[in-house]
């Protein structure tokens, strides 16, 4: 332990697994330790009977669920865009080539009291029950206008400045209503709460664009694509990547605490009495909790059901969002179900997920919503985390605290948080040209 690092990375997050993997591609010496004897921290997979002891305390699920080792449930479920800014960093780190992926088969948005397919081209958009005849017209434009919108092209701008003019007004250029407006802005620009409508329309049209993108790649139901056996693949593909490049991986060290010099700049991490010294550490809240503020916190739900969920296509994985405004709430309710389909379950069954921002103290309630999506249930597990970001100055301390995860079921918020602090650890920005054909998703297996 007595060595000098580049970088200490604490904590096995999917957040500080990718930190580390590109670090050490990049030719850093990094040492990565966690408190935990597991990967994967806040955003670990549990067997089932690990389940069981986190949520109910004891060991002994009923046998009728089928066996422990058949279950990957993810603490922190998210799916990827198949274009995607995740994708293209694990293909740029190669991580790829110990991962197989599946693509997911539907996405949805929850739009008065039914569940609709989100349309993602001109064509699905004539096709779609949200919206009238009139309407269709008037989206397919909208579309269509999104479609051929190049950022280098000044003709297709069509005499419009999408840096100064804001998402309301290019909507309102169309003419949509407010209930195409709501899908479009949260089902598929993937935005969170509607504050994207003051902000300039060029980031909303961008994230339209990755959809339909990665809608058309593999020509599935869906722009999203999941590993098999579940995200706790991934912290363990990186652990792989970063010993190929000469990182160290050390799991089950009690206490890593941070060590300071006397100008506050970070110096080591002590553990069981041995320091091993760095120039820099990187890690998740819960190493540095004198460094962050709380923001808010998450609720969720864990189902385990023996069906598909109801009037969704029969997906066996898909993801429905349910806008905030159709729930009266601030902020979005996502839905997230998955199955023995990305073996993650014994057959026959599914594993969901309901996850909003907690506005109140009360998951089972303010969840409803998204739970009476699901059907029967065999099992039901409420959970509530706190979420925290860092308040920092990493240029005087050498501290790189990471934000906790949040409750949307994409990484798109997730690997931007990534991405801004590698750019801060390394003064770089990660090369995302990258051929994504290098992470191909089996049709069926």
């Amino acid at each position: 332990m007595d060595e000098e690092y580049d970088v200490i990375v604490l904590g096995t997050g999917l957040k500080e697994c990718i930190l580390s993997g590109l670090l050490s591609v990049d030719g850093l010496k990094v040492l990565h330790m966690d408190r935990n004897d597991y990967y994967g921290g806040d955003s670990t997979s549990l067997n089932l009977n690990q389940l069981w002891k986190k949520f109910r305390g004891e060991d002994k699920p009923p046998a009728h669920l089928g066996a422990s080792r058949d279950y990957n449930v993810d603490m922190v479920p998210k799916f990827m865009m198949a274009n995607g800014t995740l994708v293209r960093t694990l293909i740029h780190t190669d991580v790829t080539k110990y991962l197989s992926f599946k693509a997911v088969d539907g996405s949805y948005v929850f739009s008065k009291g039914k569940i609709h397919k989100v349309p993602a081209t001109d064509m699905e958009a004539l096709k779609s029950p949200l919206m009238g005849i009139f309407e269709k017209r008037r989206a397919r434009n909208f579309f269509i206008y999104v479609q051929d919108y190049n950022d280098a092209d000044p003709k297709t701008h069509q005499g419009l400045d999408l840096t100064r003019m804001t998402t309301r007004e290019l909507i309102a250029k169309h003419g949509l209503s407010d209930d195409t407006i709501d899908f479009i802005g949260h089902a598929l620009a993937l935005h969170r709460d509607d504050r994207y409508l003051s902000e300039p329309a060029l980031d909303t049209v961008k994230r339209m664009k990755l959809y339909s993108e990665s809608l058309a790649r593999f020509q599935g139901g869906s722009p999203y694509i999941y590993p098999l056996y579940g995200l706790g693949e991934l912290p363990q593909a990186f652990a792989r990547l970063s010993a190929v490049y000469g990182g160290t991986y050390m799991l089950n060290k009690p206490e890593c605490k941070v060590e300071f010099d006397m100008e506050g700049k970070v110096c080591g991490v002590t553990s069981e009495g041995e320091t091993a010294k760095c120039k820099k550490v990187v890690c998740d809240p819960s190493y540095l909790a004198n460094k962050v503020r709380k923001i808010g916190k998450v609720a969720r739900a864990i189902a385990i059901m023996s069906h598909p969920i109801p009037n969704a296509n029969d997906s066996h994985s898909v993801q429905i969002i349910l806008p905030q405004k159709q729930l009266g709430r601030k902020s979005d309710m996502y839905v997230f179900c998955c199955s023995y389909t990305h073996n993650v379950a014994p057959k026959g069954k599914f594993i969901a997920f309901v996850s909003a921002e907690a506005e109140t103290d009360n998951p089972q309630s303010e969840l409803k919503p998204g739970i009476d999506l699901l059907g029967p249930v065999d099992e039901l597990f409420f959970d509530m985390y706190d979420r925290y970001e860092p308040v920092n100055e990493p240029s005087l301390d050498n501290c790189f605290v990471s934000s906790s995860y949040d409750a949307t079921t994409h990484f798109e918020t997730t690997v931007t948080d990534v991405l801004n602090m590698y750019t801060l650890i390394t003064g770089k920005t990660v090369d995302l040209s990258v051929d994504l054909s290098a992470a191909s998703a089996a049709e069926e297996y």
